[in-house]
């Protein structure tokens, strides 16, 4: 107990060279705790409202302030990047030009807010070129979601160093989360949310706000699952809407393959889709170490035919079963695998695991506040301009 006295008394006396006596233990809670809660606000969780991270939202701001519109010419990746980290992100460049290159790959997002000219990586895996031989715009829909934003939509924050201003959130005229979906891993979440269909997010958007009772079982009418840049199909109504009721589960993921008779009278099978996320390359691989190791029977050739379209031929010898052997095929490689469904995003700046109807709740309040601050603004313009025509009268 003396111990214990003597050295709060310790602690409690100012020492003359400045330094704080702290508890280390007590400290690096404090400390962890705010560095937790940066990446998970700052960097890794999309805000519900217009679906992007902190890094794409200033990358789209950029380009929207560089002139960068879809009907503009394409300019150098580097000047973009360039801009981002001058003006509004405190991290590396290649953060910022990993960002901006998986905005443009049409594998990875399903509606890509650039569009990219030059080499942009491939599905086999191959990384882009470097920042200066490739060039990028924004593409059309990128325009929905910074419509608007001169209208004084949106609240605007300074910067890191408070030298101009930024964006909280894009005034967004799409449900982008639900769209291009998002992967990121924060400390101690992550989220992982699938991409869908256009249309489909939009009458299920329309039907939520003439029916507010409407539950997520009813959106589902017209959101009948993901839908993927590569392709694949989801299997299980049961396990997606678990899925899309409580923001978690795992959704079985299929390529898809075609059993074709050739003219010779062998079998081929011919895979024009894969699952997302999954490399072409890996997969080609991982067959092809099945046939060397003797664990898959029947295989004769194996190749790739993919242009812009996914096409893989695996051609079968006349003593082979072609269902058997695609049947091998989805059970010991990813052309079938699960989608674990973690649908976290940023809630007023907290974190939340959402349901599917949430989401859009959120997204219809967003534009609400967005279409009433718009209208108060031309409001604001007529009645100025009334005011000078009147005196000109």
């Amino acid at each position: 107990m003396a111990k214990k006295t003597q050295t709060a008394e310790t602690e409690d006396v100012p020492r003359l060279d400045g330094i704080k006596n702290v508890d280390v233990v007590a400290e690096m809670k404090e400390s962890y705790l705010a560095y937790a809660m940066s990446v998970i606000t700052s960097r890794a969780l999309p805000d519900v409202r217009d679906g992007l991270k902190p890094v794409h939202r200033r990358i789209l701001y950029s380009m929207h302030e560089l002139g960068l519109t879809a009907s503009a010419r394409f300019r150098k990746s580097a000047l973009v990047v360039g801009d981002v980290l001058g003006k509004y992100h405190p991290h590396g460049d290649t953060a910022v030009y990993d960002s901006m290159v998986g905005m443009a790959q049409e594998f990875s997002f399903r509606y890509p807010f650039v569009l990219g000219q030059g080499n942009f990586g491939s599905i086999d895996g191959d990384n882009a070129a470097a920042m200066r031989y490739t060039e990028a715009k924004m593409a059309k829909i990128s325009g929905e979601l910074l419509k608007d934003l001169a209208k004084e939509t949106v609240d605007l924050r300074p910067k890191y160093d408070g030298s101009r201003k930024e964006p909280i959130v894009l005034p967004s005229a799409v449900p982008a989360l639900l769209l291009n979906g998002t992967l990121g891993i924060a400390v101690g979440m992550a989220t992982n949310i699938p991409p869908h269909n256009l249309a489909e997010v939009l009458d299920a958007t329309n039907y939520l706000i003439e029916n507010e009772d409407a539950t997520t079982e009813d959106l589902m009418q017209f959101i009948k699952g993901p839908d993927f840049p590569t392709g694949g199909i989801a299997y299980g109504h049961k396990d997606m809407l678990h899925a899309y009721s409580s923001g978690r589960g795992g959704v079985v993921c299929r390529g898809e393959a075609e059993i074709i008779e050739n003219k010779d009278g062998n079998f081929s099978i011919i895979i024009s889709s894969i699952p997302f996320r999954v490399n072409k390359s890996n997969l080609i691989m991982a067959i092809a170490e099945l046939v060397q190791e003797k664990k898959l029977e029947g295989i004769k050739g194996l190749r790739d035919e993919s242009t812009r379209d996914i096409r893989v031929v695996i051609d079968l010898k006349s003593s082979a079963h072609p269902e058997k052997v695609l049947n091998f095929i989805y059970k010991n490689t990813q052309l079938e695998s699960n989608f674990n469904f973690n649908i976290v995003a940023l809630v007023d700046g907290v974190p939340q695991t959402l349901s599917l109807k949430t989401i859009l709740e959120q997204f219809v309040l967003h534009r609400r506040e967005v279409v009433r601050r718009r209208s108060e603004y031309d409001l604001r313009r007529a009645e100025e301009r009334e005011h000078i025509l009147l005196g000109l009268k």
